[in-house]
C-alpha cells in the first residue's frame, strides 16, 4: 500500500502527495482516479487535481503496480467567482487588462474566487489583497510589460515623521533600496491562495530589463512575485517564467507554501533566481521544479543593516520532492544572510546540471548575527552537478569583495562584523557524474565552522569530468576531480562516505581539530 496525503485543498484543486520512496517523480506511470473516473497518469510525487466543485467530497486513488492508495478530501465552500473578464479584460494580448484585474481583485468577497479564464493579458504590476483566492487557469497568461516607466516604484526607506522609525517597501539584494514593484505583489497581506495551471509570464530578455541588469534605472529590477510582510500565502500550481530578477521573492514573511510550481528562466538570464525567501519563518516548498539562470532557492535574511537592524533570520523551512536543474546552486543560503539562517531542512530532492548542489556562501562583514545552524540535507540524488557541497566563507560579492579583508587566509580579529557557521548535517546523498570536486567546505581561520557531519554519502566523478573554481573566492583554483577540501572546521565528522573515480578516498584538510572518519 502507498499512502496518500493531502498538502492543499482549496474550492476548486487539490494537491495530493504520493508517499512510495520515489524522490520527485517515479520510474513508472501511476494511475490517478477521481471518485471512480480515470483522470490521468503521472509520475511525480506531487500531483494536483483541478475543475471540481465546492463544498464537494472526492475520492482520490492512485494505483501502481506496487500497490495502491486512496484519501478523502472536502472541498471548502465558495461563496461567488469573479471573472476578470466581466470586469472589462479582454485577454486578447493587445489591451493592458491590468486595471480589470485589479479591480476584480479589490471586488472579491471573503471565500470567493477571482478567476481569470483562457488568454493572454497584458498586466505591469497586480496588487493582492487579504483573504484572495486567484485562480490562473489552464490556458491563462498573465504576461508582463517591459516599459519600466509603468511600473510602480517601491521606495527603499521612508523616514517617519518623528524621524526615528522607517517604513521599507523596496529591496534590492539584502539591502533597502528602491525597486520597481513586481508583477504580483503583496504587501502586508494575509490568507491568500493564488493557484491554477495558468503561467506568469515576465517577457524579460537582453533587450530590456536583463540589459545592464545591475545598473539602477529609475530602480532595481522587479520580481514575478514578491510578498513583503505577509503572513499564510499558498501559491500552487502556476508557472511563472521569464523573469526581470528574482522569479518569488517572499521578504519578512511567514506561513507560506509554494506547491507542485514550475519556475523557468534561461540558463544565461542575469540573477534570475528562483525562490529566495528573505527573513522569512514557516516555509514549505514542495514539489516544485527548477530551471533557472542563477541559484534554485538561495535562503537570505539581509546584507549588514538589515541584518542588525531589524535581527530577523530565516527559521524552520521545509524544502522537499523538488527538482532543481541548472543554475549556479541547487539550495543556497547566502550570501546575503546578516540576520542569520537557522533550522532548514531539505529532503527528498533531486539535483540536476547545477554548478553546485548543497552551498553556503558568507564572508567576513556580514555581522555576528549572521548565524546559520541547524542545516540538514537528507535523502538527497544528484547528477552532472558539478561540486556537490560548497561551503564558502570568502565569497567575493560587493565591492570590497577582493579587498585583503574579505579574502585574507590568515585570522583577523572577530568582531561586530563576523558571521559564523555552527552545526551543518548531510546524511544519505549519492552525486553521481560530478566534475569540479566532491566537496570543497573552507571556514574562517578566526571563527571556524563548528560542526559538518556527512553520513552515508556517495560521490562518483563523470568519465570526462571537467576542470573549474569549486567555490567563488579569490585564490580557488581551477581543478577537477579532487576529493574533499576542509578547512577552519573545529569538527569534521565523515561516516560511510565513497568517492569513486579516483585513486581512493581524497581528503585534504587545513586546520581542522577535529577529523573523525569511520
Amino acid at each position: 500500500m502507498m499512502e496518500l496525503k493531502v498538502i492543499f485543498c482549496t474550492a476548486r484543486c487539490v494537491t495530493v502527495e504520493i508517499c512510495d520512496g520515489s524522490i520527485y517523480e517515479s520510474r513508472e506511470d501511476k494511475e490517478l482516479y477521481v471518485n471512480g473516473r480515470f483522470y490521468e497518469k503521472t509520475r511525480k510525487a506531487v500531483v494536483s487535481i483541478y475543475g471540481l466543485k465546492p463544498d464537494t467530497r472526492y475520492v482520490i486513488a492512485v494505483k501502481a503496480r506496487g500497490g495502491e492508495g486512496t484519501v478523502t478530501v472536502r472541498t471548502p465552500g465558495e461563496f461567488v467567482t469573479l471573472n476578470v473578464r466581466e470586469f472589462g479584460a479582454k485577454g486578447d494580448g493587445i489591451q493592458d487588462d491590468t486595471l480589470f484585474i485589479q479591480a476584480a481583485i479589490l471586488s472579491c468577497p471573503a471565500d470567493s474566487r477571482v478567476l481569470i479564464p483562457e488568454g493572454t493579458y497584458r498586466v505591469t504590476s497586480l496588487f493582492l489583497k487579504s483573504g484572495l483566492r486567484l485562480e490562473l487557469a489552464e490556458g491563462a497568461v498573465l504576461s508582463a510589460d517591459t516599459d519600466r516607466s509603468r511600473f510602480p516604484i517601491l521606495r527603499g526607506i521612508i523616514e517617519s515623521y518623528d524621524e526615528q522609525g522607517e517604513y521599507n517597501l523596496g529591496t534590492w539584494e539584502g539591502n533597502p533600496i528602491d525597486c520597481f514593484s513586481s508583477i504580483l505583489t503583496g504587501i502586508d497581506v494575509e490568507n491568500v491562495e493564488i493557484y491554477g495551471l495558468g503561467v506568469m509570464d515576465g517577457n524579460a530578455g537582453p533587450d530590456n530589463w536583463w540589459h545592464d541588469p545591475k545598473v539602477k534605472q529609475g530602480a532595481f529590477r522587479p520580481r514575478m512575485i514578491f510578498l513583503n510582510r505577509c503572513r499564510n500565502i499558498t501559491i500552487q500550481g502556476i508557472q511563472v517564467q521569464n523573469s526581470p530578477s528574482w522569479n518569488i521573492h517572499p521578504y519578512f514573511s511567514r506561513g507560506l507554501k509554494f506547491i507542485d510550481m514550475s519556475v523557468l528562466n534561461p540558463k544565461d538570464s542575469p540573477n534570475t533566481d528562483g525562490l529566495d525567501p528573505e527573513s522569512c519563518r514557516d516555509v514549505e516548498i514542495v514539489g516544485v521544479y527548477f530551471s533557472v539562470g542563477d541559484d534554485c532557492i538561495a535562503v537570505k535574511s539581509g546584507k549588514i543593516y538589515m541584518g542588525s537592524k531589524y535581527k530577523t533570520p530565516s527559521r524552520d523551512i521545509l524544502i522537499r520532492q523538488c527538482c532543481m536543474r541548472d543554475g549556479h546552486g541547487s539550495i543556497t543560503i547566502g550570501s546575503e544572510m546578516a540576520g542569520g539562517v537557522k533550522n532548514l531542512t531539505v529532503r527528498d530532492c533531486l539535483f540536476l546540471h547545477t554548478d553546485r548542489g548543497l552551498r553556503i556562501k558568507t564572508r567576513r562583514g556580514r555581522g555576528k548575527d549572521g548565524v546559520i545552524d541547524g542545516i540538514r540535507f537528507e535523502n538527497i540524488r544528484m547528477d552532472h552537478v558539478m561540486t556537490p557541497f560548497v561551503i564558502n566563507s570568502f565569497y567575493y560579492c560587493d565591492p570590497d569583495g577582493h579587498s585583503d579583508y574579505v579574502a585574507s587566509k590568515e585570522a583577523l580579529p572577530v568582531d561586530e562584523s563576523t558571521p559564523r557557521i555552527k552545526r551543518l548535517e548531510f546524511s544519505h546523498i549519492q552525486a553521481d557524474n560530478c566534475h569540479v570536486a566532491a566537496a570543497y567546505l573552507y571556514g574562517l581561520p578566526e571563527q571556524k565552522i563548528e560542526q559538518v557531519e556527512m553520513r552515508h554519502v556517495r560521490i562518483c566523478y563523470a568519465a570526462d569530468a571537467v576542470s573549474g573554481e569549486p567555490a567563488m573566492l579569490d585564490g580557488a583554483e581551477r581543478v577537477s576531480r579532487m576529493g574533499i577540501f576542509a578547512g577552519n572546521i573545529e569538527t569534521l565528522v565523515l561516516e560511510d562516505v565513497e568517492i569513486q573515480g579516483q585513486n581512493g578516498k581524497k581528503i585534504i584538510t587545513e586546520h581542522i581539530e577535529h577529523l573523525v572518519e569511520r
